[in-house]
């Protein structure tokens, strides 16, 4: 018999085991390198440099559209069709052993590769089967405890995934990533295993990095995580999945809570992954940062995190989720007019000193609130899905919560993409994602913290 401890702690194993992926791919060791392979595949075709970095950046921007939009529409489906059918580990495993063969592909980027299109689409859809096993996860979640446990359980959950990500993100700058141009890693040393600084292979061995270390670490997960038993499991069919799904849709319409919380996380969590995704780039393509000095300014942010999520965790239990994410949501309204009018020669137009540092100093701060604040949301948002969903049907519920974090998230890319590219400069191309964070903050005026739960059984 496994205890509800062992089952909390394998429950949180899975986000200590998928964060690398968005810690050392999406944002600061994987996501920077594309970046800088695929301005030097850009510029070797005749493009200027500032050309070059915003279509590289537009580059990426493309699979996050394709992968949004591939999210948000398989993710309901398959959330009621595992709620029918009562088993959410099949899909979990399946799901992991794309993510696994994914990322150790990433190894075959080259510095000169000429095919950038082809490692962006792999990379995205490792980031399609972290995204659709994480939905899985949290639909586990309303098991773990009661209402007034889950927020606690969902924010310590995050925090130890983060922890995870600082720790990983420590062991690749120290053992494996190069330094800029002195082939070094950031204490001095050659990559680990005779790898090739000149091929970048210390680098590249993020890709296979990632994939072990999610392949060890979900051990505990799959040893002590075991699907709800139901009474009278249902046959589950596609047509019965698709009328459990619209009956579904139609009770959300009538909700005005659980409706405006959707709408609204759809808005917050799409800009709160564009700072993300696109934080590496902006320190690669804007203040001309190195990898490591990259990998640094991550182990602040996910330090950060997991101490703030950890908090916010702790807040969530006291005051409930909502108030956390409008503070969270507001930091960050902040830090994106900041990265708006920060470059390398001036802030808000006050041009700086020739080598200042000072931009390097406050993209720091920058990064430490964008961590911070956005796994506040994570896992307040979270836990609000909980008071929202039905207590019968949580997977579906959560995909449901997927479709609002996806519906849109083709959005934030294409506008930085479209932005970057007609103005031809990195920073102008963020200003969407403010606009996205106050529209979030609108919606949630009609959001009750204390959701709707209860009224799902009416």
């Amino acid at each position: 018999m496994i205890s509800e401890k062992k089952r909390i702690w394998g429950w949180m194993a899975f986000d200590w085991a998928s964060q690398p992926y968005y810690t050392l791919g999406l944002t600061f060791i994987f996501g920077p390198y594309f970046a800088s392979v695929a301005t030097a595949y850009l510029q070797s075709g005749g493009l200027d440099v500032d050309t070059a970095n915003a279509q590289a950046q537009s580059i990426w921007s493309t699979g996050q559209v394709f992968a949004g939009l591939f999210i948000a529409l398989t993710a309901p489906f398959l959330g009621a069709f595992a709620d029918q059918s009562g088993r959410k580990l099949p899909w979990i495993a399946g799901f992991s052993v794309i993510y696994v063969i994914a990322a150790f592909s990433l190894w075959g980027l080259m510095p000169d590769s000429s095919s950038v299109w082809l490692y962006m689409a792999i990379f995205f859809i490792g980031f399609i089967a972290a995204e659709s096993a994480l939905n899985f996860t949290n639909a586990i979640l309303p098991s773990l405890g009661n209402d007034e446990q889950v927020g606690r359980i969902s924010g310590s959950g995050a925090a130890f995934g983060y922890w995870g990500g600082v720790l990983a993100l420590i062991l690749i700058l120290l053992l494996l990533a190069e330094n800029g141009d002195s082939g070094k890693t950031l204490i001095g040393r050659d990559p680990l295993f005779g790898l090739n600084a000149a091929e970048k292979e210390g680098t590249r061995a993020v890709g296979p990095f990632i994939a072990i270390w999610y392949a060890v670490f979900m051990i505990p997960f799959f040893l002590w995580v075991r699907d709800t038993p139901q009474a009278q499991p249902a046959r589950a069919t596609i047509r019965s999945t698709m009328r459990s799904l619209g009956d579904t849709l139609k009770n959300v319409a009538k909700r005005r809570s659980l409706r405006s919380f959707l709408l609204a996380s759809m808005f917050y969590r799409d800009a709160v992954n564009a700072l993300y995704a696109y934080g590496g780039f902006y320190a690669k393509l804007v203040l001309g940062w190195e990898i490591t000095q990259i990998g640094v300014f991550g182990v602040i942010a996910a330090i950060a995190a997991a101490i703030t999520t950890w908090v916010g965790g702790l807040a969530d239990q006291k005051f409930g989720p909502k108030p956390v994410i409008i503070t969270a949501v507001w930091a960050m309204i902040a830090v994106s007019c900041i990265i708006v009018g920060m470059s390398r020669e001036a802030i808000f137009g006050v041009p700086l000193a020739a080598e200042s540092s000072l931009p390097d100093v406050i993209f720091f701060v920058c990064g430490a609130v964008i961590g911070g604040a956005g796994g506040a949301v994570y896992a307040a948002s979270r836990s609000l899905m909980v008071y929202h969903s039905h207590p019968d049907r949580p997977a579906e519920a959560f995909g449901l919560f997927a479709l609002s974090g996806k519906a849109t998230a083709f959005l934030a890319p294409a506008l930085i993409g479209l932005v970057s590219w007609l103005s031809g400069n990195v920073q102008i191309g963020f200003t969407p994602v403010i606009f996205l964070f106050i529209l979030g903050l609108f919606l949630l005026r009609w959001v009750n913290n204390d959701g709707e739960r209860a009224e799902w059984s009416a």
